[in-house]
């Protein structure tokens, strides 16, 4: 039989991210964009005998078979339910331990890596997301991906923060000022305690976070 997947409950309250990110927008984001590309993705794997089990297979089997309408659906599905683990309703101060000496490395501060993060994601043109991955040796960078391109393709990184610059995660809230949601984004919603346990699975190999079944 096919799984089904759901779409996932929020980590907090639909009004919990406020005044960042507003009551609306969320309910808009993530009750009708998200659950539109779960329900899109099983309407496509409803009709295959061969439906992976975990929603990370259904994403790598359309990028094999090169099948545009299933990836777009899963790989969006999968992205937006990471970057609601991203976001924290509380402010948190910044990463301790391990996360916050390599990032440190890579980027010599944390201010300096919130001033990449926010010039990065300015300048991505169009849709995208933009991710903050560590590769297995622990070293981390920032990456941006276009339209629904996610970082769970590439198996040499494990993603560790997204922020998704579709202008309809910020334009109810910011209009056309892309910069100032990234500011936000940076300064006042990162989930620091979830990258943190990202990173450790990076550095393991295992533990990372997947899409609840």
């Amino acid at each position: 039989m096919t799984v089904q997947f759901k779409l996932p409950e929020l980590p907090y309250d639909v009004g919990a991210l406020e005044p960042h990110i507003s009551r609306t927008t969320m309910e808009t984001h993530h009750g009708k964009h998200h659950a539109a590309y779960i329900k899109n993705m099983n309407a496509i794997m409803a009709e295959r005998a061969d439906a992976p089990n975990t929603l990370e297979e259904v994403v790598l089997l359309a990028q094999k078979e090169g099948n545009k309408k299933l990836f777009n659906n899963a790989a969006q599905s999968w992205n937006h339910a990471f970057f609601w683990e991203s976001l924290s309703p509380s402010v948190q101060d910044g990463p301790s331990g391990d996360l916050k000496a390599a990032i440190e490395k890579a980027f010599s501060s944390l201010d300096a890596f919130k001033d990449e993060a926010k010039t990065k994601g300015v300048g991505h043109f169009a849709s995208g997301w933009l991710w903050l991955v560590a590769d297995k040796s622990g070293a981390v960078k920032l990456i941006d991906t276009h339209d629904a391109d996610t970082a769970i393709t590439d198996s040499s990184v494990t993603p560790l923060l997204v922020c998704d610059v579709w202008e309809h995660a910020y334009y109810l809230d910011y209009k056309n000022e892309r910069p100032k949601f990234l500011d936000a984004f940076v300064s006042k919603l990162v989930n620091w305690r979830f990258a943190e346990a990202q990173y450790q699975a990076a550095r393991t190999g295992s533990g990372a976070w997947r899409f609840p079944v």
